[in-house]
């Protein structure tokens, strides 16, 4: 089975592990669980590192190379399917890139490991504690 990982999820799985939840971690740590990311997020974590909202610990490309090669994570494209579901989605959250990953998560039927209870609200099965 397929999971999809938040962007924190993904800093925190190789910065600061000691941060995941308990089931977020198990996640992480089985091998029968195959470990995606949106491109969205890999996106997003360019924008805010070069912004200087977020700061990682190696350099931007050779932190993500690291983080896809040591967790073993493919990249997910952002599908014309997700964007127009995304179009359909009540404003509970509005960050863009969460939305994009609920959007998703509901076209996949595939959970999210995030600790962002805003996810809930959108009936997407979400992994943390």
């Amino acid at each position: 089975m397929r999971h999809l990982l938040d962007a924190h999820t993904l800093i925190w799985a190789l910065d600061d592990p000691s941060r995941l939840g308990a089931s977020a971690r198990a996640v992480l740590e089985n091998p029968a669980i195959e470990l995606t990311v949106s491109v969205g997020t890999i996106w997003e974590l360019s924008i805010k590192t070069s912004l200087k909202k977020l700061s990682l610990s190696l350099p931007y490309r050779q932190w993500v190379e690291r983080a896809l090669a040591d967790l073993g994570i493919t990249v997910a494209p952002i599908t014309l399917e997700f964007t127009e579901r995304q179009t359909a989605l009540p404003f509970h959250h509005r960050d863009p890139f969460d939305r994009l990953l609920v959007a998703q998560c509901l076209v996949e039927t595939i959970p999210i490991v995030s600790a962002d209870a805003m996810f809930d609200q959108y009936g997407v099965t979400r992994l943390w504690n």
